[in-house]
């Protein structure tokens, strides 16, 4: 009877510790970090924003995919990517739905409140779309008078609506929605990340990117504040890939240097 207690506790021992461990998917710089599945790093995106994130037939592609693949490895995770609405990153974060949000988030001191953020990773330029026959040819020409397109909770919308105000903008859930409202003519331009602007451009006649920049930008993966010890496995995975090149070069196959 003994024995048999004696291999009852061990069995239910090792049943709590393999609970206990559930959470817990791995160790970078001496201490364990937590992830909302073990095994895997769950990234939240929004997948219209090329060439940072977009789907190309049943995959995601663009530069923080790239990025987030070489960040799991690191952390020895397997990348999970979960596709939403841009201004439901930050609160899926926040709440621990989501280890991570990347979708060209720039660092702002309004979103520092809800999230961490990591180091940046790349840096960004606010542009203004605008049809070729255009009157407006300069971020002066804007007025809150323009209807201005944004795409949601963007910090485009957040810059646009602060310097205009509210009866100038026109929120669209993406990029793509933004642009279309342009093409017919129901608002006079859109104001969005330049690189994302510049694909929009190349795949709609009539359209130009003015050359003058609204506002530039740091791009960062915003982590909840509660997991600190993830936010410094990432930092340190982040500062590896830099220095060792594979950010520059991730970023150079997705935007090749002019010249």
């Amino acid at each position: 009877m003994k024995n048999s207690k004696r291999i009852l506790s061990v069995v239910l021992a090792a049943i709590l510790g393999v609970s206990l461990l559930a959470g817990c998917s791995g160790s970078k710089s001496g201490g364990s970090f937590k992830t909302v599945q073990s095994g895997k790093l769950v990234m939240a995106t929004n997948a219209a924003f090329p060439p940072y994130e977009y789907v190309e037939g049943s995959d995601y592609m663009g530069i923080d995919v790239e990025i987030a693949g070489e960040i799991a490895k690191k952390l020895g995770l397997e990348l999970v990517i979960e596709d939403v609405d841009f201004d439901s990153i930050i609160a899926g974060v926040q709440s621990g739905k989501y280890d991570m949000g990347m979708a060209g988030m720039t660092v702002t001191d309004e979103r520092k409140q809800s999230v961490n953020f990591s180091e940046t990773y790349a840096n960004g330029i606010q542009a203004i779309i605008v049809p070729e026959d255009s009157a407006i040819a300069s971020v002066d020409d804007l007025s809150s008078d323009t209807s201005i397109g944004v795409q949601q909770g963007t910090t485009g919308d957040i810059y646009a609506s602060d310097d205009y105000g509210e009866d100038a903008i026109t929120r669209f859930k993406t990029g793509t929605d933004a642009v279309q409202a342009l093409t017919t003519g129901k608002i006079d331009c859109v104001i969005i990340d330049n690189e994302p602007a510049k694909a929009y451009v190349a795949a709609n006649e009539g359209l130009k990117v003015l050359d003058t920049t609204y506002v530039e930008e740091e791009y960062a993966i915003c982590i909840a504040k509660d997991n600190e010890k993830l936010l410094d496995a990432i930092n340190s995975a982040l500062k590896d890939l830099k220095s060792d090149g594979t950010v520059d070069s991730i970023v150079e196959k997705y935007i090749p240097t002019e010249g």
